[in-house]
């Protein structure tokens, strides 16, 4: 199968089934999970999907799609874009960590999965084995308290050496910043 027709069937599973795992279109098609990489590129450099742990999923429609937040209205930058994955298939999007974490808190179960782009290398990660920074002097313009997320600790720490902060699990950031906010669920903009 040529990678022009390969392209085409992968655009028609993603608009039936909406969430694709990368493993499944190698076993499906006979090629190589780095080649599947580069066919699904193409469809997300062209807005169709949004590339998930391990897979890829459904962006929606042109009419739906989100740039603004889903938990404060703020215009949505890729650099630090929280993406929810709910078990309805639809994709909620945050301008941020700090957002992203009070919205699942708000969905609980029904948030499937939870990612996120690594503040440095800007690749995309799964936000529940994220680290995150806090308190840091670098302002990156979005809400407060800010957190930057990080694929590996090393990378938070080293971070945190230059711009001071704090890094935690995600477990501890969701906690941190529900005492931070105090309970009211408000962003704070500066």
């Amino acid at each position: 199968m040529l990678p022009l027709e390969r392209k085409a069937r992968i655009k028609e599973l993603i608009l039936q089934k909406k969430n694709l795992k990368i493993t499944d279109l190698s076993k499906m098609f006979g090629v190589s999970e780095m080649t599947i990489h580069r066919d699904v590129k193409i469809l997300e450099q062209e807005g169709i999907i949004t590339k998930t742990f391990g897979g890829i999923s459904l962006v929606k429609t042109e009419e739906s799609k989100q740039d603004r937040c889903v938990y404060c209205s703020r215009s949505i930058h890729e650099k630090l874009a929280y993406r929810l994955i709910l078990s309805n298939h639809d994709i909620e999007v945050a301008c941020c960590a700090h957002c992203g974490l009070l919205r699942q808190q708000q969905l609980g179960d029904k948030v499937i999965q939870a990612i996120c782009p690594d503040f440095l290398r800007q690749t995309t990660i799964s936000a529940p084995i994220a680290w995150y920074v806090t308190d840091t002097t670098l302002h990156m313009g979005c809400c407060h308290p800010q957190l930057l997320t990080f694929e590996f600790r090393e990378h938070a720490e080293k971070f945190v050496k230059g711009f001071g902060g704090k890094v935690y699990s995600f477990e501890k950031a969701k906690e941190v910043l529900m005492k931070q906010m105090n309970g009211t669920m408000q962003c704070k903009h500066h």
